[in-house]
């Protein structure tokens, strides 16, 4: 990865009080931003509790992310983050779909065919690669 920052000085915004539930993982486990580690996607409101939808009774979760530029060049590896914390976290009869926020992206409907893309996603989840970064 290119040790240039392309957001130098990203916005962080102050956190939400969450609500915790018995079986809720803990908030050390929040997935951090590729570009700067000390921060994560919440902080740079990249995603909020607004931008997930969970319906429990059609077993489907989608997660909207918004990149915190128009051309950030990793939106692909944050949303294949937040699709492997999902997959991890929740009972395997949920369906996950991740997606960029409408109008966010330079490359907003490339970005969300990958994202789209379940072999692709599986297969990448799987590499070496992605197994450090994600851990």
């Amino acid at each position: 990865m290119d040790s240039r920052l392309v957001n130098e000085n990203p916005i962080v915004y102050p956190k939400k009080q969450q609500l915790v539930r018995a079986n809720q993982s803990n908030t050390d486990e929040d997935i951090k931003d590729p570009e700067h580690s000390e921060l994560t996607l919440e902080d740079l409101r990249v995603i909020t509790k607004e931008s997930v939808e969970v319906d429990d009774a059609k077993s489907y979760v989608r997660v909207t992310l918004t990149p915190t530029l128009p051309h950030c060049h990793v939106p692909h590896l944050i949303g294949l983050c937040i699709y492997a914390k999902l997959l991890k976290s929740l009972p395997t009869r949920f369906k996950v779909d991740v997606r960029v926020a409408p109008g966010s992206h330079a490359t907003e409907a490339a970005v969300n065919k990958q994202l789209g893309d379940k072999e692709r996603i599986a297969a990448a989840i799987e590499s070496p690669y992605f197994v450090d970064l994600f851990n």
